[in-house]
């Protein structure tokens, strides 16, 4: 974890014109590592029947449990882009745990770059998806009830992406905040209380934008007459 005074900076590096932050992208390579790593460990040698290695119930838990609230949101019609919703939200609580580790360790979920590029891949799969389906009739949807609304809806489609991504930064950026503090003022104690429940306010917020993903997705599935 780092000092407060090193919360929302970055080391930049500009290559071509572009400007990356080297430390958020640093920390996206050992979250993905990470789950590759959890994944591949969970899934050698499967049990049949009631699995008695805890990987492989977690990752049965995540894997059932979101492939169920896809199908119960968007329809069986939705099952292929499971691998998706899956991913994503191992990812993200990947994402949100990393911050809590010590030694200079942050979340890739405390640079907003991260959760808007994630949302934003969330509303364009749903036109992507939605347009591939149904063709040019699922824009229709942005025409209803009248065309006279057409502004009013775009708007819509903007802010789901942007407040989607500032809900997670912010949860995670607060939290990462309050642990440093409370690092400060009431040394281990209160500290280590609060990472217990950080790692569940960790996976709470991964679920959370992993159903809001799961609910834009829903709109591609939906059959436009």
């Amino acid at each position: 974890m780092h000092g407060t005074e090193h919360i929302g900076q970055h080391t930049v590096v500009t290559l071509g014109g572009l400007i990356f932050h080297m430390d958020t992208l640093i920390m996206t390579w050992i979250t993905m590592a990470a789950v590759i790593l959890v994944v591949f460990i969970a899934t050698r040698g499967l049990e049949r029947g009631v699995p008695k290695r805890r990987w492989q119930v977690f990752i049965e838990m995540v894997v059932e449990g979101l492939i169920d609230q896809l199908e119960k949101t968007a329809g069986p019609k939705a099952k292929p882009i499971a691998p998706l919703i899956i991913t994503l939200f191992l990812y993200l609580m990947f994402a949100n745990w990393l911050g809590l580790v010590p030694g200079g360790f942050s979340s890739p979920t405390v640079d907003l770059n991260t959760t808007l590029g994630m949302a934003v891949m969330i509303a364009l799969s749903v036109h992507v998806i939605g347009a591939s389906r149904n063709g040019i009739s699922h824009f229709g949807h942005l025409f209803q009830p009248h065309w006279v609304f057409l502004p009013i809806n775009l708007m819509e489609e903007i802010s789901k992406p942007l407040t989607m991504s500032l809900r997670l930064f912010g949860n995670i950026l607060a939290g990462e905040i309050l642990l440093i503090i409370l690092s400060m003022l009431v040394p281990w104690v209160a500290p280590t209380a609060w990472l217990a429940f950080s790692v569940f306010v960790g996976i709470v917020q991964a679920l959370i934008f992993t159903i809001l993903s799961i609910v834009s997705l829903s709109g591609a599935f939906k059959d436009h007459h």
